[in-house]
């Protein structure tokens, strides 16, 4: 049975409240204040690192940002309690997804491995 129009935009109306969402927002800002001030100084201190890499070995400016965005992808696991064979396999499909890009499997490789340390999968 199909949901009624008219039904529908109330339900739209209700979930899209924006002085709901607002009283929602500034209860949780604090904790969201402090745990971006904890963790903007990390992310800066790796981009740092990634980039003082890809220096290193040559890449173009302009391919900086799809490099970067590969670097926060392993940030993020790492800061999600990822680490071990878990991490490395998962970093694994990450730089597949990335080659598939267009993106150099030896600088992605050396970003994993000098950056953050991790290395390639053992085995099949």
């Amino acid at each position: 049975m199909a949901i009624d129009p008219a039904k529908r935009m109330a339900r739209w109306n209700l979930k899209y409240d924006t002085e709901r969402i607002k009283s929602t927002l500034d209860a949780l800002r604090p904790d969201m204040y402090t745990h971006v001030q904890a963790t903007f100084p990390e992310v800066a201190a790796m981009e740092i690192e990634v980039k003082q890499y890809l220096d290193t070995q040559g890449v173009q400016s302009i391919l900086y940002p799809q490099y970067l965005n590969f670097g926060r992808e392993i940030f993020a696991l790492r800061r999600k309690g990822f680490s071990g064979t878990s991490m490395q396999e998962i970093v694994a499909v990450l730089l597949a997804k990335w080659v598939a890009r267009g993106l150099t499997l030896a600088v992605l490789e050396g970003i994993r491995t000098e950056v953050f340390d991790v290395s390639a999968p053992s085995g099949p």
